[in-house]
């Protein structure tokens, strides 16, 4: 995404100095690569010295992430929210290789913000999340092609479960395939009553490649992931919330304002807890022997013991007063 900013200056320009710039080089995009051309010529009227006129200096931001996937910070008492929004309209939000390559911006970004506390992942598309694979890019794709999309891909959505704060997943209409792939990557996931669900791999003679099959029977057990995956079969968001799949199922359109507010309870907490809390968990769960989690509790805990943190909120339970966290 790019971001034009106009600076007005006032003074004195005169055509000795416009002329000396008149080789400077501007910036223009066409939206395939960047080009250079010459600065026009100055005008003739220009000849003489120009007082007191205004001069537009614009300055060209180019941003990391494309346009199909865009990170917007929420500001004030949300400061710390960080929405990653998908914005491919014409194709449902399907993911394709310039989808693909925005994700891996977008989460490198935030990884890298320490002032991200909660992530919201989230449609600008009106009753879609993600409708999956971009099947329509996928046929144009050899062999070896597929394989490497379907790898980065899995690897995206590990790296996007592997952030160290919170992310929820806010769901209004499809989550299909590679779109509930990502759902289950995140921590939480909020939808809506019309939300649709699905695993439609096998009925293209394939098996979800993005993590599908190890995320799904973590979340529903085993069973339940076997008939959801084998059938294909599609499901809505009150089936899901029955069994596990998502957090809450609330009327239809109401999902952000959902996952905001569970956004701004975390926020409250102590950062360097939450994402000690996480580390605690995830890594706890994959441990065989329940011996080994405690341990890995107990090294998450260690690391809190003298943070300031921990010190404002025994301060502020004291004091009857709401705590002030730094994150240190």
């Amino acid at each position: 995404m790019h971001r034009l900013r106009s600076v007005v200056c006032r003074g004195t320009l005169n055509c000795e100095s416009r002329n000396s710039n008149a080789s400077a080089a501007r910036f223009l995009h066409n939206s395939r690569a960047w080009r250079w051309l010459p600065h026009p010529p100055a005008p003739a009227a220009m000849a003489a010295p120009c007082h007191f006129r205004l001069f537009f200096c614009r300055t060209l931001i180019l941003q990391t992430v494309p346009n199909v996937v865009r990170i917007e910070k929420l500001s004030d008492s949300d400061s710390g929210i960080v929405n990653l929004k998908l914005e491919r309209a014409e194709a449902k939000n399907a993911i394709s290789k310039e989808m693909l390559r925005g994700l891996q911006n977008a989460i490198v970004e935030i990884d890298n913000d320490s002032s991200a506390k909660v992530v919201l992942v989230s449609s600008s598309i009106p009753r879609v999340f993600c409708a999956g694979a971009d099947l329509k890019e996928r046929r144009l794709m050899n062999t070896s092609e597929v394989e490497h999309f379907v790898n980065s891909l899995r690897s995206t959505f590990s790296s996007l479960e592997a952030l160290s704060v919170p992310t929820i997943a806010v769901i209004e209409g499809a989550a299909l395939g590679g779109g509930l792939e990502m759902a289950l990557s995140c921590d939480l996931r909020i939808c809506g009553e019309d939300a649709a669900f699905s695993m439609p791999e096998t009925g293209l003679a394939i098996i979800p490649g993005a993590g599908g099959t190890q995320r799904l029977p973590r979340i529903v057990g085993r069973s339940l992931a076997k008939e959801l995956i084998y059938t294909a079969r599609r499901f809505g968001g009150r089936e899901a919330l029955s069994m596990g799949l998502v957090n809450y199922c609330v009327p239809t359109g109401e999902a952000y304002t959902k996952a905001l507010q569970i956004a701004r309870d975390i926020n409250e907490k102590g950062p360097l807890a939450i994402k000690m809390a996480k580390k605690a968990i995830d890594e706890g769960m994959v441990q065989v022997e329940l011996s080994s989690a405690m341990s890995i509790e107990e090294e998450c805990y260690a690391q809190l013991l003298h943070s300031q943190d921990r010190l404002e909120g025994l301060a502020a339970f004291a004091e009857k007063r709401k705590p002030k966290y730094a994150g240190k």
